[in-house]
C-alpha cells in the first residue's frame, strides 16, 4: 500500500511505465522528480550496493580467489541492479529482478558453507550434489513466488537463508573437523564480521519498518524541510545502504571462515583497500601461486 497518496497527493505524478503493478510500495512519494524514475531516492541508492560488490569482484580477482567468490560479489550486485529496476518502474515484473536474486545469493551463500571439504573442486561428489540441491531450490522458490505473489512469503524464506547461514557459520568455527586448524585471531575477525554485518542488516531492517509506520509523519516533515534534504528521512534508501554494507561484511566473514576450512589458514589475511576489508593472500601464497601460474 502507498501511504504518501493519503498524505500528499498532489504531489504524486504519473509514470511512464503505466499502473503499479508491484506487490509492494513504499513511503516515497511516486514520480516526484520524473516521469521515468518512480522512486528516486529508493532507486539510486542501490548503486552503494552495486559499488562495493563490484569493488569486492575485483579484489577477489586481483588476488586470484575461487571463481565462486567472484561469483559471490556480482550476485550481490545483481540484487543491487533488480532493485534499481524496481524502484524506478514499481513493475512486478522489475520486483522479481529485485526479490529473486536476494534467494540466489542467499541459497549460494549457504553452498559455500556446506560445502567446506578441503580444495575447490566441485567435481566431487559432496559438491555435485549441493549445486543440485542449490538449483533444485532456487527453481523451486522461483516457481512457488511466481504461483503465490505473496512478498511475505519471500521475506520469510529469505530471512530463514540469513539464519541458517549464521548457523552454519558458528558450526564450522566450533565444531568442525578443520576448526582447531583455524587461529583464534582468525576466528575472532571472522565472527566480528558476520556479526557487525549482520547487526548493521538487522539495523536496516529497523528503519525500513520505522520508514513503513511512520510514514504519514515522515511524508509531512519531508514537505516542510523541502528537497534535496528531505532525501535523507527515506527510509527505505538507508535499508539499501546499510544491508549492502551488512552483507558486503556477512560475505567477508563467510569468504574468511570458508578460505580457511578449504586450504591452509595462514594463506590468507584480512587487508583493507578503498577503506573496505578484502580477504588477501599472504606475501608466502602470493608467492607460491605465482610459481604455479
Amino acid at each position: 500500500m502507498n501511504l504518501t497518496n493519503n498524505v500528499a497527493p498532489w504531489l504524486q505524478k504519473p509514470g511512464v511505465w503505466g499502473p503499479v503493478t508491484a506487490t509492494l510500495d513504499w513511503c516515497e512519494m511516486n514520480h516526484q522528480f520524473s516521469p521515468y524514475i518512480a522512486e528516486m531516492a529508493n532507486t539510486f541508492s542501490n548503486l552503494f550496493t552495486v559499488a562495493i560488490s563490484l569493488i569486492g569482484c575485483l579484489e577477489a580477482k586481483r588476488q586470484g580467489l575461487p571463481s565462486r567468490y567472484v561469483a559471490g560479489y556480482a550476485g550481490v550486485a545483481l540484487v543491487g541492479i533488480g532493485s534499481f529496476f524496481f524502484h524506478a518502474t514499481l513493475l512486478f515484473e522489475a520486483q522479481l529482478a529485485d526479490e529473486l536474486p536476494m534467494i540466489y545469493v542467499g541459497s549460494m551463500s549457504l553452498f559455500l558453507l556446506f560445502d567446506s571439504e578441503r580444495g575447490f573442486n566441485i567435481h566431487n561428489a559432496r559438491s555435485r550434489m549441493l549445486v543440485a540441491l542449490l538449483v533444485a531450490f532456487d527453481i523451486g522458490f522461483t516457481w512457488s513466488y511466481m504461483v503465490w505473489r505473496n512478498p511475505i512469503y519471500h521475506q520469510c524464506v529469505f530471512a530463514l537463508t540469513v539464519i541458517s547461514t549464521a548457523l552454519r557459520v558458528a558450526y564450522i568455527l566450533h565444531k568442525h573437523p578443520n576448526a582447531p586448524m583455524i587461529p583464534q585471531k582468525k576466528k575472532d575477525a571472522i565472527i566480528n564480521f558476520f556479526s557487525t554485518g549482520a547487526a548493521t542488516f538487522a539495523f536496516g531492517f529497523l528503519v525500513w519498518n520505522l520508514d513503513n509506520v511512520f510514514c504519514e509523519r515522515l511524508t509531512r516533515w519531508k514537505v516542510q524541510i523541502g528537497w534535496p534534504g528531505a532525501f535523507f528521512l527515506e527510509g527505505h534508501s538507508w535499508w539499501h545502504v546499510l544491508t549492502g554494507l551488512g552483507t558486503y561484511l556477512m560475505f567477508i566473514g563467510i569468504q574468511f571462515v570458508t578460505l580457511c576450512v578449504k586450504d591452509d589458514p595462514k594463506n590468507y589475511q584480512v587487508n583493507y583497500r578503498y577503506g573496505l576489508p578484502h580477504i588477501q593472500r599472504t606475501p608466502a601464497s602470493q608467492a607460491e601461486r605465482a610459481k604455479v601460474l
